[in-house]
């Protein structure tokens, strides 16, 4: 045979073989070594094949290397676990077959070959990772995933572990076809023409003051906060119209590579999209990754990280490696804690939902900054009046006062005066601006949600989201297997599926709520506890040998149980987690996003009860139910009730929010960083101690992903939850703790970064998902800016000693009825705020061993205490004096009058304050219309180019438009 067929036959005659010629005249060629099998066209004779067409023949098998892609028999396939898919790993990833592609492609740079990003060829980048083991016995399963993935367009390619030989990573790589098809499917929106910013008509005077703050502007020092645009790439669709992809529209999009149009982050997402949709096993509902990752089949799947995050050379000189080690060095770096973020970054790297979460977390941290000033304001101003404060000075100069015992029996008579010192930290917290501040923060809450709704709205904006609307989600697995016997019409999809009877499923939620009554039970039955110990503990200390303790025994008892509680709080809420757990399974929620949001809210309302419990007892009930001398109330007819300390419960309140906040958010932090590094570092000492410090720098890329932590199962769920947390501490009882918002700012600076370098760091890839809001923790939110106006409320009125001091200043004081209410209105307020007890009238089991002549000598005949009571020889003992009903109705009347006058503020700034920016609003329309017009344009330039080219080519046609 003299035919270009043989002569190309035999220059490969090493990798390539002849089968046969037909008697039609068809060949069939097949390559061996690459085991795929191609066939040409029938109908093409032996002299009409030349070289061209053999070798663009090889050149579109070489897409598909190492893939086995034959639809008509794929019983007959080979399977995922066959051998002839798998390449013995080694420290380069490469073999002497990698290179049989340059015969027919263009040179490869050694690069490719060896970072781990591609595969053996250099070519095909590698889009996603499945990891299983031989030894894993759902093998037929793999087979028929990995033949229909194949089946859809994917390549493949497999390669054994350089640690452990039972484990195979299976890499896959989407070709242009596939991604242009599933983009389409997807909706995905790429940019097709540069933005065009519309100027608003300025006036010449507008313009000359512009110009002359431009001026008086570049004297000033560069903004130190925003990041060096030189150092961030260019990403070109935050400065480009985007529009649904469209096959048949390509030549509207600006494509400069196909390889580099779809970005990793989008190719990953199309992969797992795909991946979600290929089938198993024969059956309805035996379909996608997610199941055969939930039974065992496939051990992880992930998207690769662009390579290492640290680089020899500096960022300045020789500029990033990659995206990764950019985020690293503009982001997750500790050395820019200080700059703003790089969100466009952020998502493209790691999609729109994470984005999101650190866009969000970033502006609570930026709205903190007024909150946490003021806070501090306040705390100062405290400061600052303290020696001007003329209840301070009261108690301490009351050394003639000598106060009741706190306890029964071994807690002694005490001076007023030995009081000082928690009277004048008292102050610093309860002062005259106060009041003020709960306000403030009421409003700052609600300013706080209005404009991140605004943000919210152009981030989506900017990221495209505006018109993105959530796919309909699959059934869960669970929920099929489960109403698999009964279906139903799906009114979108127009398919019958499982279906949930409304007895069954009010039954479930009866259920799950009971269960969710009994979890704050048990919260309650905590609480009680805890009440029991400083009753207990706070006669012991006052009993101990040593005297620190036995002067400072309520304080002693307080820290104590805040530790206990804490502690109480981290047990219960590993408790909680696999309660909530349990009763969402139990509820049987439809599909996924349904399943999360009730397993939110029950997360969320576990740990806020968990975590407020104790500090709503302290705030609202502690010292408020105790009795008086001679007449305590007692706790199962045994233990008496805990009450204040003389300077007021407000220091109680202080101390609990103080030592929790600052534990919670210290554990809160190392558990999220620690752990995962602690696992890490392990992980990488095995490794080392194995196969040494060089030999483990040159692992591929996906053997170090895989070696990294994966997310956590529930998402941004933890991240989320501890902010909300917080934002509850921060708002709910900041009347007693000014200085929250400060110690909430100066966490937000470090978790900012301790999140951005866990993303980037220490867990692998997560997979890039849209969306186009926080989702349900905005409601929740809401609910605790509502839940915030009202505590404060109460914190003011009951807790603290503003409103008592607010009436004797101006009707009881020296200045009654003068309408003033200054510090030298408050003279004798101390006096007025404690009644007399007479000692003989104790009962016997509270009587003190001491009869407090270590004092004047001789036994004491009387005793004071923090109440407003008639004195013991009265017309009627230790009844209630007129005071006392003022001091209530004035209460009643600020709870309601603070209320109603914070929540119409809140309802005015939310009116005031529209969702959308109007500038924002203004540049969609204008996008919109200049939308239309461009691809009016492009479409009739296309329509123009092929018309010049038919008469070029001497074709023409009669009524052509246009």
């Amino acid at each position: 045979p003299e035919s270009p067929l043989a002569g190309f036959s035999t220059a490969l005659s090493q990798t390539q073989s002849i089968s046969s010629i037909s008697s039609e005249g068809t060949e069939d060629f097949q390559v061996n070594q690459l085991e795929t099998q191609v066939w040409i066209k029938p109908g093409i004779q032996k002299t009409d094949v030349d070289f061209s067409e053999i070798l663009n023949a090889i050149h579109e098998i070489a897409k598909d290397v190492n893939i086995f892609f034959d639809e008509l028999e794929g019983v007959n396939s080979p399977s995922k676990d066959d051998d002839s898919l798998l390449h013995h790993g080694n420290l380069t990833s490469t073999s002497g077959d990698a290179s049989r592609l340059e015969v027919v492609g263009e040179e490869v740079p050694d690069k490719n070959k060896t970072n781990g990003l591609y595969f053996r060829d250099g070519k095909c980048r590698i889009d996603y990772i499945l990891v299983y083991r031989k030894s894993n016995l759902q093998t037929e399963k793999r087979e028929v995933f990995e033949r229909n993935i194949r089946a859809e367009g994917l390549q493949m390619e497999k390669e054994s572990s350089l640690t452990n030989n039972d484990i195979i990573f299976v890499k896959l790589h989407a070709p242009w076809e596939v991604l242009g098809k599933y983009a389409e499917l997807m909706n995905v929106r790429m940019p097709f023409r540069r933005k065009i910013y519309y100027l608003h008509r300025r006036y010449k005077f507008m313009n000359r003051i512009e110009k002359q703050i431009s001026r008086f502007r570049g004297w000033l020092p560069r903004k130190p906060m925003k990041l060096d645009k030189e150092t961030l790439p260019d990403l070109e669709e935050n400065d480009c119209y985007t529009a649904p992809f469209s096959q048949q529209r390509i030549h509207h999009f600006i494509i400069h590579n196909k390889d580099t149009f779809f970005n990793n982050a989008t190719r990953s997402r199309i992969v797992h999209h795909i991946l979600q949709r290929v089938k198993y096993e024969e059956g309805k509902n035996k379909i996608g990754l997610n199941r055969l990752l939930s039974n065992g089949s496939y051990e992880a799947a992930f998207p690769l990280h662009e390579g290492s995050y640290r680089s020899k050379n500096s960022i300045k000189t020789h500029g990033a490696e990659n995206h990764r080690h950019l985020l690293y060095e503009c982001w997750a770096s500790w050395g820019v804690w200080y700059k703003y973020q790089p969100l466009d970054l952020v998502r493209r790297y790691f999609g729109e939902k994470i984005g999101l979460y650190f866009a969000w977390l970033g502006w609570y941290t930026g709205m903190l900054f007024p909150a946490a000033f003021i806070g501090l304001f306040v705390f100062l101003y405290g400061v600052t009046t303290l020696n001007h404060c003329q209840v301070s000075k009261e108690v301490c100069q009351a050394t003639d006062i000598i106060m009741c015992p706190i306890c029964d029996k071994y807690c002694p008579f005490m001076r007023l005066s030995d009081s000082c010192i928690y009277a004048k930290v008292t102050h610093l917290f309860d002062n005259g601006a106060t009041v003020f501040f709960a306000v403030f923060m009421a409003v700052w809450a609600t300013v706080f949600l209005e404009f991140w709704k605004r943000r919210r709205a152009v981030i989506a904006y900017d990221w495209d989201l505006i018109d993105w609307e959530e796919e309909e989600e699959e059934i869960r697995p669970q929920f099929e297997a489960k109403y698999s016997k009964k279906e139903r019409m799906n009114p979108i999809s127009g398919k019958p599926e499982p279906y949930q009877a409304f007895a069954d499923k009010c039954s479930r939620l009866i259920v799950s709520a009971s269960g969710i009554f009994f979890m704050i039970c048990v919260v309650i039955a905590a609480v009680f506890g805890i009440v029991i110990y400083r009753v207990v503990t706070v006669s012991t200390f006052a009993a101990f040998k040593w005297a620190l303790i036995r002067n400072n025994s309520q304080v002693a008892t307080t820290g104590t149980a805040v530790c206990i509680n804490f502690c109480i709080i981290m047990l219960l809420n590993v408790l909680y987690e696999k309660v909530a757990l349990f009763l969402t399974n139990l509820e049987q929620p439809r599909t996924e996003s349904e399943w999360e949001n009730s397993f939110t809210l029950k997360m969320f309302l576990f740990q806020f009860v968990n975590l407020n419990s104790s500090t709503f007892y302290i705030a609202f009930f502690l010292g408020r139910f105790t009795g008086h001398p001679g007449a305590y109330l007692r706790l199962i007819n045994r233990w008496r009730l805990e009450e204040c300390h003389p300077s007021g419960c407000l220091i109680d309140l202080c101390m609990q929010m103080g030592i929790i906040m600052v534990l919670k958010q210290t554990w809160n932090n190392f558990m999220e960083l620690g752990y995962p590094l602690i696992q890490n570092w392990w992980t990488r000492r095995k490794l080392r101690q194995e196969y040494g410090t060089q030999r483990r720098t040159n692992f591929p890329q996906w053997e170090k992903d895989y070696n990294l932590q994966p997310m956590n199962a529930y998402g941004l769920f933890d991240e989320y939850l501890e902010m909300i947390l917080q934002f509850g501490f921060t708002t709910i009882f900041v009347a007693a703790f000014p200085l929250a918002p400060l110690l909430a700012l100066l966490n937000n600076i470090i978790e900012i970064r301790l999140d951005a370098y866990k993303f980037v760091t220490q867990w692998r890839r997560p997979l890039a998902s849209r969306a186009k809001d926080i989702g349900i923790w905005y409601g929740i939110l809401e609910g605790i800016g509502i839940l915030s106006v009202i505590t404060n409320a109460f914190v003011i009125a009951v807790t603290s000693d503003f409103i008592p001091r607010l009436v004797y200043a101006y009707k009881y004081g020296p200045c009654a009825g003068q309408g003033e209410a200054g510090q030298k209105c408050m003279v004798g307020y101390v006096n007025a705020s404690l009644s007399v007890f007479l000692v003989s009238d104790f009962e016997n089991r509270s009587e003190p061993t001491s009869n407090g002549s270590e004092f004047s000598g001789s036994p004491l005949k009387y005793c004071r205490y923090r109440d407003y009571r008639d004195p013991p020889h009265a017309p009627v003992p230790y009844g209630y004096t007129l005071q006392f009903w003022h001091v209530l109705a004035a209460r009643l009347a600020f709870i309601i009058v603070f209320e109603h006058l914070v929540f119409c503020i809140k309802h005015l700034i939310s009116y005031l304050i529209p969702d959308l920016p109007k500038d924002l609003r203004d540049r969609m329309r204008r996008e919109k219309y200049l939308i239309q017009e461009m691809m009016y344009e492009a479409e009739l330039e296309r329509l123009q180019k092929e018309r010049k080219e038919r008469k070029k080519n001497g074709k023409s046609y009669h009524n052509e438009w246009p």
